[in-house]
């Protein structure tokens, strides 16, 4: 399930933002789904996924690849708003 943090993506469209995301270290298990289905975006470093942005807003050509992975996250360690 993608934690959409309460807004939908037209309405991020409509205020100029993109898609952010975030992986809770607590709740990661570093299965690397994300980092299959999402390499543009996660990448394992040091035993931990990472986001390769940053704070960055996501990429509109990664945004759909990006929810797959959180909604593939076993542990809903992806937090998308």
């Amino acid at each position: 399930m993608i934690r959409a943090m309460g807004r939908t993506r037209d309405e991020h469209a409509k205020e100029g933002k993109g898609m952010n995301v975030r992986i809770d270290e607590d709740l990661c298990s570093t299965c690397g789904s994300c980092t299959e289905i999402c390499p543009e975006i996660f990448f394992m470093e040091d035993e931990n996924i990472r986001v390769q942005i940053g704070e960055k807003p996501v990429p509109r050509q990664n945004e759909e690849a990006c929810r797959e992975a959180a909604e593939t996250c076993p542990m809903e360690a992806i937090a998308i708003d």
